[in-house]
């Protein structure tokens, strides 16, 4: 499919620059297009090459592990969100509500919805 649609890409540039640009006084000599049309599908052979890698990488999701240590930055009430390694996620305390500044623990993972409690002094990590 994308070859068909860089063959129309260049069709569209040969049209535009035999017939459409004369019309307006802009003469194109042939070895100009013909390293117009190089360059163009250059270009977009190289677009396709590094969109096509793009798409078959997977995409890089860091899930916290049960146990990891963050802070609440809107209230859970009880649903919230908290910031765990300089990302935020949707989390349900398990502690009641708690306010902004609250360091909080995983204690579960629903989906991508943490159960986070109060972090006490005696918790690891």
């Amino acid at each position: 499919m994308a070859i068909i649609s860089t063959l129309f890409e260049e069709a569209a540039l040969v049209i535009i620059a035999l017939f459409g640009l004369p019309r307006i006084g802009i003469h194109i000599p042939v070895a100009g297009l013909i390293a117009i049309m190089v360059v163009w599908g250059a270009v977009s052979i190289t677009i396709y090459h590094v969109g096509s890698r793009a798409l078959r990488r997977k995409p890089v999701i860091s899930l916290p592990v049960i146990s990891s240590k963050g802070k609440v930055v809107s209230p859970l009430v009880p649903e919230g969100l908290v910031r765990i390694s300089g990302e935020l996620w949707v989390a349900e305390s398990s502690d009641g509500n708690l306010d902004i500044g609250t360091e909080v623990i995983v204690t579960e993972q629903d989906g991508l919805k943490l159960v986070v409690r109060r972090s006490g002094a005696g918790d690891s990590k």
